[in-house]
């Protein structure tokens, strides 16, 4: 893209406020947290319902940002950029995608369905990439921002597309239909995924089917309900397991050790193929991978050789522990120049350490010329602040120059060969390359061993349940989030970070160690620390945390340090007692309260609080008003008599949902951050944060009459097929789960867990299940997820996750 502004204002019909109209625009950009903004970034200022991005444009200035779509020019800005005012940036970003897309005649997929787009479109870029210079959506941008981001990238040199489109309810997809225009279609799989913005089952097959309006075929599976809604100017290229009035009829299903061979029949001949997986979803994405090398036009030993390389989508971005004190992103199946971006965002966002190291391997299906691609990335390079470079690869090896400081090797083999050499300490470590360079050998080397369970995180799923609730807040309305107890078992540090990426407001933690520990880890965001210890306050100023004072005893103590360190207006926070009974000031004492601080310039009351009793239960509605009642009385007296206006909190997690009119100055965020709630209305809203997985040790057969495990507790019944799986009390597995109460989820089915839980062990019966040693075990997840556990136990999802072990390694991922 290369583009200058005055020939951009009409295409959005916009109002043009600034005297630059030649400035030039290569990249487009939503994120003010971005460090590749720059002078010839357009940026659209989006307004969504908790954040208005029109708010960072003045910082954005003083980094050298110079060109806006807004739908109002900010105070103090007028003079300073040029400003492209729209009545919505949103359906702004989505013209000029829709503008740009016009630009290219080449052959674009769209693809939509409820589940496998993402799989589907990646399959398709490896298996078409040898002929075509492919554009494609950039890990799972498939929504109504990410759709027009990723048209944007379309550049001259590109000559096929392949675009995902997501869509949650109806009047989305005729949106994206015009960004997108594809001209082939392919439908993946419609399930049950998203169904809570439609009505019914048709209402979402109509909705996704308005993507190929304007397509000349449509890839899909036989179905009824398809046939019923698609335009009559589509042709359909169907395929079927079961109806042989299609196109490409796939009549037989062969297993072979891991693979499969399919047998099908088109154009009156019959064929076969074989890929690497058994699983219904992998041979339904795969035959729609089939169906376009067909339309195509390939030939059988094409598609034959390379449907048998087809591999799993990595769809995330993993941080990891690393050796000597490192942190990695694991980004090690792809290397293009979109997703590198998505990628170094991500590095700045979950930094630990100040140094920062790329591992990079030759970038592919840029649309640029190598030249031209490789000053791209080290401009990149340089605005990412990125301290050093180890490309990998002859053509990135070729172009060192370009980088700082830079070191190269010509394949990965070379590399490993010379890691002793390599200097790898205190550093954040971004790892990118492209499938073909086997960048798993650099994450085993780099990767801090422990066993085989790990607590994964998703990061996705906690920004998503981050902006659920705070669409519940009023305006200026402010937000604590809880980090306390190891950020509920999840990892404090790690999502503090992501807590800071989206700017919340406080973070709160339980004890002043947790809260150093995030300060040591960098986190600037005000802490406060909700049960101070009085031999903790000399640190808590130190690191600049904020203490909650819950009693006269603790104020004065405090009082006397600050006194001592001759502070002026040091942050605290006054705790009342108005019904929990645990800590704070009870209604007795507030007179004595005033008279301590009254004068009082060593500290400033930052906020005053109390804490709900009965929040999540509505029986008790009446007790929790009456609560609210007290706190806005004893709160509103003390800043009367001491003439201040700090700010006031009361609600939990609960209290957000149940109580919205007494959010105040702001609400604390804590188990629903973590995708749990106590309302099962509200809980399908929620994504699931965290997922405890481990794998099968071993496999055996127990006859009828022998037991399993200590105690003899489980005494089989029938011949019975046990797995050993490495997870046990010590990590945090309540013993109360074991023999027949609880179960893990092998290959999607329930496994019940037999006899008694050991400490570093369980036995699961797998009798129905077809599974081999060294597959995959859910203990927590989708299924069973923590609140079935916790109702199962008599006891509450706070406990289950704060119980998982900090030796069970934790792996957070996007």
């Amino acid at each position: 893209m290369n583009l200058l502004i005055k020939n951009i204002f009409p295409v959005l019909g916009a109002q043009c406020v600034g005297s630059d109209l030649e400035a030039i625009i290569d990249t487009v950009s939503i994120d003010s947290r971005s460090l590749q903004n720059g002078p010839h970034t357009l940026f659209f200022a989006l307004v969504g319902p908790n954040n208005d991005a029109h708010s960072f444009i003045e910082d954005l200035i003083t980094i050298g940002v110079r060109n806006f779509v807004v739908t109002h020019v900010p105070e103090r800005c007028a003079d300073k950029a040029n400003f492209l005012v729209v009545e919505d940036t949103l359906v702004a970003l989505q013209r000029f995608a829709a503008y740009h897309r016009s630009l290219f005649d080449f052959p674009v997929i769209g693809l939509t369905g409820s589940n496998g787009k993402t799989i589907v479109k990646e399959w398709l870029n490896f298996l078409l990439s040898p002929d075509f210079n492919v554009i494609r959506s950039p890990k799972s941008y498939n929504s109504q921002v990410g759709v027009p981001l990723s048209v944007l990238s379309i550049n001259e040199k590109h000559n096929l597309g392949i675009f995902e489109a997501g869509i949650s309810t109806v009047a989305e997809m005729e949106k994206l239909e015009k960004i997108i225009r594809p001209s082939i279609g392919v439908l993946t799989n419609i399930g049950s995924s998203h169904d809570e913005g439609f009505d019914n089952l048709e209402e979402k097959i109509k909705e996704k089917l308005l993507l190929f309006k304007h397509t000349s075929v449509l890839i899909c599976q036989k179905n009824d309900l398809v046939d019923r809604y698609l335009e009559p100017r589509t042709k359909a290229f169907t395929w079927s397991f079961v109806n042989e009035a299609v196109d490409v009829f796939v009549f037989k299903k062969e297993l072979e050790n891991q693979d499969s061979k399919l047998y099908y029949k088109y154009n009156g001949n019959s064929y076969e193929f074989t890929i690497p997986f058994q699983d219904q979803a992998s041979l339904e994405n795969a035959i729609s991978c089939l169906m376009a090398m067909l339309y195509f036009e390939y030939d059988t030993a094409t598609i034959q050789s390379r449907m048998a390389l087809l591999f799993p989508v990595e769809m995330r971005l993993k941080v990891k522990d690393g050796i000597n004190n490192c942190t990695l992103i694991d980004d090690s199946y792809s290397s293009d120049f979109q997703s590198l971006k998505i990628a170094l965002d991500f590095l700045e966002s979950q930094k630990q350490y100040q140094k920062k190291t790329v591992i990079l391997s030759d970038i592919f299906q840029s649309g640029l010329s190598n030249e031209e691609l490789y000053t791209k990335v080290s401009q990149l390079v340089v605005s990412n602040h990125i301290n050093r470079v180890i490309g990998i690869g002859e053509t990135i090896s070729a172009f060192k120059d370009k980088f700082a400081n830079c070191l190269t090797f010509k394949n990965t083999a070379e590399f490993v060969a010379n890691f002793e050499n390599l200097d790898f300490t205190n550093e954040t470590i971004l790892i990118k390359g492209a499938r073909s360079f086997q960048f798993e050998e650099i994450v085993y080397l780099l990767e801090e061993k422990t066993h085989e369970t790990v607590l994964e995180i998703n990061m996705n799923a906690i920004s998503y349940n981050l902006n659920f609730f705070k669409s519940k807040l009023k305006a200026k309305v402010k937000l604590m989030v809880m980090v306390k107890a190891f950020g509920y078992g999840s990892g404090g540090l790690e999502i503090a970070k992501l807590l800071e990426h989206h700017k919340v407001d406080y973070l709160g933690v339980a004890f002043a160690d947790e809260g150093i520990s995030l300060k040591n880890g960098g986190i600037q965001l005000p802490i406060m620390v909700l049960n101070p210890e009085n031999t903790s306050f000399s640190a808590i100023i130190q690191h600049q945390l904020e203490p909650e004072i819950y009693c006269l005893k603790g104020l004065y103590a405090f009082l006397k340090i600050a006194k001592q360190k001759n502070l002026e207006h040091f942050p605290i926070h006054i705790k009342l007692d108005t019904g929990m009974h645990r800590l704070g000031f009870e209604e007795n004492v507030i007179e004595e309260l005033i008279a301590a601080l009254k004068g009082e310039d060593s500290v400033e009351v930052r906020s005053i609080l109390t804490h709900m009793a009965t929040s999540d239960d509505l029986k008790h509605h009446d007790f929790s008003v009456s609560q609210i009642e007290l706190f806005d009385k004893l709160s509103s007296r003390i800043m009367r008599e001491l003439g201040i206006n700090p700010i006031r909190h009361i609600l939990n997690t609960s209290g957000i949902s149940n109580f919205p009119n007494s959010q105040f100055d702001m609400v604390r965020l804590g188990i629903g951050l973590y995708g749990v709630s106590n309302d099962t209305a509200e809980q399908k809203y929620l994504e699931n944060v965290g997922t405890l997985k481990t794998v099968i040790s071993q496999i055996r057969l127990v006859p009828v009459g022998e037991s399993v495990g200590y105690g003899r507790r489980f005494i089989a019944q029938r011949p019975t097929t046990v797995a050993t799986i490495p997870i046990g009390y010590a990590d945090g597995i309540a013993r109360a789960w074991g023999n027949g109460v609880g179960f893990v989820t092998i290959k999607g089915k329930k496994a019940t867990i037999l006899g008694s839980i050991c400490m570093d062990m369980m036995m699961v019966d797998v009798t129905d299940v077809e599974c081999t040693e060294g597959d995959s075990v859910i203990v927590f997840g989708e299924s069973p997820t923590v609140s079935e556990i916790a109702q199962k136990l008599h006891t509450i999802p706070y406990e289950i996750l704060t119980s998982i072990s900090q030796r069970v390694k934790r792996v957070f991922y996007r």
